[in-house]
């Protein structure tokens, strides 16, 4: 049975693929399917990473049975991380006492300067604060690594959930959760501390780029020297956070020698909201932090307050997921790679890499056709995109070298010491990084993860073995349900490549600009078109609010580019003589991967967040598309009609 096949029940025949592709082919499972009580979505994807979840579970089992026997020690460290999460008694009889160190430092803090020693410390186990740091190539010299600090320190998903009046009742329910994991935690007043780290929380709120802002790559690059740092947020020990995370003060590996501040202004605020807020309130908000990061590691009811407000209240899930699946997410956050290996080894084939090595090949030649007929790029750009194209570097199924965790310890009986050892182990993987050559062979996804990427600083494509099954891919299936599948996630992540993002980046993964004034004024135009285009969208569960174009517009361009690209591809591959029918299943399939059910909050949610549009706009990004007319035959008055003048065509 084909793919297509398998879509058919949930197809809604009533709904003309011509007004709406999206309804057309998931109407129906859309008005009947429920969305398991643990999940905040359902869909293929979901689905599948279900699957994967059960998967890595019977693996973890068997090397959990054959550890000691073999003497392989990642199966026993693999063991014994499971099997102190899935303690309860254990972890029952802990309650409190494995967070009280962290506890009894908060109690601590005297001034700021024990702030950011703390923060160090906390950071390096696991821990999160005042803003994000991570350690990434630098985006304009892009053979060396750098320290990176983002903006953060919030509890609820983005700065507006502080200012906006729709968000009223969430702030609401965020201070009662506050109130309630302090009081599990000991505080001797927990509504007035959960009422004041709202105010703390809403006053680094303020300092917060608006999300779509920080989508510029050129304004979000700010090399600075430590000392001007330093001198941008004096109010905080730069040094005592770098000693205390494990960092280095000074040599080759000095971890803030130079550091890319992504939005320097938040530090500068920061510094401000640091020198004017009293230590009091600076104990509850990280006491706060301290408990939240703890929570899923420690009793039930930490566990259930945790997940009663993020994933009950933010996101609409009703139920939590059953322990062995949270099991599961640890160890794979932990040794993820361990796992991979033989996931891959038994859910992988060979002839599924030799399959997609051709199905790249076909999208890149692809590509670099549809380059060749652009009216609005000059030959110079051409030129130099061919360039760029022609240094991506696919990664498919796994990675050349799976990871060493040989010096991650390990224990059988203390769930919160596993985590913040693998944390720590993380930490010191990452800030090792700097001063080192750039791995690029490193991955950035998991071998058993249901998606894909791609990465600018690197310019490389990477496609989990998780995510090549059906829907997307399958040796099976017609090759017009792989191109409508996976063909156009490969079109999708080459894409990104050149979306209002990556087209700033050359094939050496640097920023740097290699189009002319006129190429990039042409490309600016048809972009800002598709931003008005899904400024326009609203959701048709959310009547009233509308997409924003700005956020989402690099994921667009990336589904526009991958479509029609796919399209091709499949032309090429069908020695330019694909059938009529053969296209259509093309398009329905495509529509098919994006069958997804949410829960109002989840999709409230991520109609804030969530640089992907919601996925039936994300189906129906064909209405641009001259060959999706073509093939349904559309006509003015149809829900999908674009006039031709009308169609956004980048790539």
């Amino acid at each position: 049975m084909s793919i297509l096949d398998d879509a058919r029940p949930g197809m809604d025949l009533d709904i003309r693929p011509q007004d709406d592709l999206f309804g057309h082919v998931n109407g129906t499972w859309l008005a009947q399917t429920e969305i398991p009580s643990d999940r905040s979505s359902w869909g293929p994807f979901v689905q599948l990473a279900d699957q994967a979840e059960e998967d890595v579970r019977v693996i973890i089992t068997e090397l959990a049975q054959t550890a000691g026997a073999s003497g392989d020690e990642d199966a026993r460290k693999i063991a014994d991380l499971f099997n102190s999460f899935m303690d309860t008694e254990r972890v029952e009889a802990a309650g409190l006492a494995p967070a009280q160190p962290l506890i009894d430092a908060v109690a601590g803090l005297r001034d700021v300067r024990d702030v950011a020693a703390f923060l160090g410390e906390f950071e390096r186990i696991g821990g999160y604060g005042l803003f994000g740091s991570y350690v990434d190539t630098d985006s304009k010299q892009s053979d060396r690594y750098l320290f990176h600090v983002v903006q953060g320190g919030l509890g609820l998903p983005d700065e507006s959930y502080y200012r906006d009046d729709k968000f009223a009742e969430i702030r609401t329910a965020y201070v009662a959760y506050l109130a309630r994991l302090l009081t599990l935690g000991g505080h001797p007043d927990p509504a007035a501390a959960a009422q004041r780290i709202l105010d703390l929380d809403t006053e680094l709120a303020k300092g917060h780029w608006e999300r779509a802002e920080t989508r510029d790559v050129q304004k979000t690059y700010n090399l600075m020297t430590a000392d001007e740092l330093k001198a941008l947020c004096p109010a905080f020990d730069w040094d005592a956070y770098i000693t205390n995370l494990g960092g280095h003060l000074s040599g080759e590996h000095a971890t803030v020698a130079e550091v890319v501040v992504k939005q320097p202004s938040y530090l500068e605020h920061l510094s401000g909201v640091l020198e004017s807020q009293p230590i009091e309130a600076w104990r509850d908000w990280f006491l706060s932090r301290v408990l939240r990061s703890a929570a899923p590691y420690l009793t039930e009811a930490f566990v259930e307050t945790n997940f009663d407000f993020y994933g009950r209240t933010l996101s609409g899930t009703p139920e939590l997921r059953a322990r062995w699946k949270r099991a599961v997410s640890f160890v794979e956050g932990a040794m993820g790679e361990a796992v991979g290996k033989e996931y891959v080894a038994r859910h992988f084939p060979p002839a599924s890499k030799a399959m997609m090595d051709e199905l790249v090949a076909n999208l890149l030649a692809a590509y670099r056709q549809s380059i060749s007929k652009l009216d609005w790029m000059t030959d110079e750009t051409k030129e130099r995109a061919y360039d760029k194209l022609a240094t991506f570097r696919p990664k498919i199924g796994y990675p050349e070298r799976f990871r060493d965790y040989s010096a991650l310890v390990v224990v059988p009986d203390d769930l919160v010491a596993n985590a913040q050892a693998a944390a720590g182990f993380e930490t010191d993987r990452q800030l090792a990084k700097i001063g080192s050559p750039v791995d690029r062979d490193e991955w950035f996804m998991l071998p058993q993860t249901v998606n894909a990427y791609y990465n600018p600083g690197t310019n490389e494509i990477c496609f989990p073995a998780g995510i090549l099954q059906k829907p997307f891919f399958s040796p099976d299936a017609l090759e017009a349900e792989n191109y409508g599948g996976i063909g156009a996630v490969i079109g999708h992540e080459v894409g990104h490549g050149f979306d209002d993002q990556g087209a700033q980046y050359d094939g050496d993964g640097n920023l740097n600009d290699w189009w002319t004034a006129d190429d990039k004024a042409a490309f600016e135009v048809k972009s800002k078109a598709l931003i008005a285009q899904y400024d326009g969208f609203s959701p048709r569960n959310l009547p009233g609010e509308h997409v924003n174009g700005a956020l989402t517009v690099g994921e667009n361009i990336g589904d526009l580019g991958g479509l029609t690209i796919a399209h091709t591809a499949f032309q090429i591959a069908q020695g330019g003589a694909a059938s009529l029918e053969d296209r259509t299943k093309l398009f329905l399939n495509w529509a098919y991967v994006w069958r997804t059910k949410r829960r109002l909050e989840q999709e409230q949610q991520y109609l804030t967040i969530d640089p992907h549009s919601p996925p039936e706009f994300r189906a129906n990004i064909v209405r641009n598309l001259d060959e999706f007319h073509e093939v349904f035959g559309t006509a003015p008055g149809d829900g999908l009609w674009l006039e031709p003048e009308d169609r956004v065509r980048i790539w």
